[in-house]
């Protein structure tokens, strides 16, 4: 590819290639594995603003994106369904900005294919008929570098093709990890010698979901630090855009965190066991700014690192600072003393909250409001049509409702955050998250 900016283009360093294709895919990439991620991003020709994706795997980075583009619909107000002309092309190229910022400052780094003129290709092929389509892929790297965002803006506007063509997806992951570089994105990662792809099937990896939602390739679900067996994991510190929620914590297998329950818009990227889907609405009221009651819940489960339901009597003072409260060594004491009269060392979060906060805010959510839910993978929409699919949801609460019918996967996964969310949607038709 030609230069798309004032500067040059450079090859890959050979141990920076190795080191990314070792980040990625491990050590064990296959033909297989890799055309499952051989797409770039293409709209639905039935939804102008939905992204398709053909094989699954790539689904790490295309929902996430999807995130993204929708946060940046949704805020236009009714006509946010009717693109006309180049305006998908802007949302996503606009999108695609969005991410690059969330992950890092300037430089930042595109990772591109070079141009071969049409008779060298030839010979080349020729030369290299025996390799794999990922060896012959990753002969053709270039690395351009963009000091400023405006920089960054033109050449995503210059190279908008390539990144439509046929290893657009792949080119955007690899220029996202050069820019926020190989060895933070390791250093964040609990183990960095799991690839963000899996080898076997190709789904991507939490610590890559994360890294496009919240800047940072963490592996974890959870929010700030949590402590086992001596082990400190890290989890999620940053509130962002749009939130996850998964089945595996309807199945208990893990606890998603304050951060990523409640992004600033409410939009959330769902996880199956093996895909990514998302769920978004316009009603703000679900994503409304934290109260001191659920903040001061938060501020004190972070104290409680194993997820107990009780801090350590001597971390009251702490919590009590950072809640700016009385935290005077004397009231400290008589405190302690109250919520913990048998000295058995502990606080609960019961005895805490009822303490300092006991009056639950009321969340004013309407009787019900219009829902939509994203698949981006073609076999798994009706009639092969990757369009949104529109609901109607309410949240009633608890004490009005005297039991809760049998949930759909999509709902199953908002349960997690809403215990009590139901969704009728269109058609009778239950979109699928896998």
């Amino acid at each position: 590819m030609a230069s798309t900016s004032s500067q040059d283009e450079a090859e890959v360093p050979i141990d920076e290639l190795g080191e990314l294709k070792m980040l990625v895919w491990g050590n064990a990439l296959t033909d297989e594995v890799f055309k499952r991620w051989c797409q770039g991003f293409v709209f639905s020709p039935y939804e102008p603003s939905a992204l398709l994706q053909h094989e699954g795997g790539p689904c790490a980075v295309l929902a996430p994106l999807q995130a993204y583009i929708l946060k940046n619909l949704i805020c236009t107000g009714d006509i946010w369904r009717q693109l006309e002309g180049n305006q998908a092309k802007e949302v996503l190229l606009t999108s695609m900005e969005e991410v690059f910022h969330c992950v890092s400052k300037p430089p930042f780094r595109l990772v591109l294919e070079s141009d071969k003129q049409p008779v060298i290709a030839d010979m080349v092929e020729q030369q290299e008929g025996d390799q794999s389509d990922h060896a012959r892929f990753h002969k053709t790297l270039r690395v351009m570098s963009c000091t400023t965002a405006e920089e960054l803006h033109q050449a995503l506007q210059a190279s908008y093709d390539s990144f439509t063509d046929q290893y657009g997806v792949v080119l955007f992951l690899y220029s996202l990890l050069m820019t926020k570089g190989l060895a933070n994105v390791k250093n964040e990662m609990e183990d960095a010698s799991e690839p963000l792809v899996d080898g076997t099937y190709g789904h991507g990896s939490q610590s890559l979901v994360n890294l496009m939602l919240t800047g940072n390739a963490v592996s974890h679900v959870f929010d700030n630090e949590k402590e086992v067996d001596g082990l400190k994991m890290r989890g999620i510190t940053v509130q962002p855009s749009s939130g996850f929620l998964t089945m595996l914590e309807h199945f208990r297998y893990c606890e998603v965190g304050w951060c990523l329950k409640n992004p600033t818009h409410p939009i959330w990227v769902l996880g199956s066991e093996t895909h990514l889907t998302v769920f978004f609405t316009k009603e703000m009221s679900l994503v409304a700014p934290e109260s001191k009651w659920e903040r001061a819940r938060r501020v004190f489960c972070q104290y409680d690192t194993q997820d107990s339901g009780f801090i350590q009597k001597i971390l009251l003072q702490d919590v009590l600072q950072v809640l700016q409260l009385v935290a005077i060594p004397e009231y400290v004491d008589i405190i302690k003393q109250k919520l913990d009269p048998d000295d058995f060392g502990i606080i609960l979060l019961s005895s805490f909250m009822n303490e300092f906060f006991p009056d639950e805010p009321d969340r004013v959510i309407p009787l019900n409001f219009p829902v939509f839910h994203y698949n981006g993978l073609i076999r798994s929409c009706p009639d092969s049509k990757v369009k949104y699919i529109e609901g109607v949801a309410e949240v009633p609460d608890p004490q009005d409702i005297q039991g809760l019918t049998d949930a759909s996967p999509v709902e199953s996964c908002l349960r997690t955050k809403w215990p009590t969310f139901m969704v009728n949607w269109e058609n009778n038709y239950q979109p699928s998250v896998n």
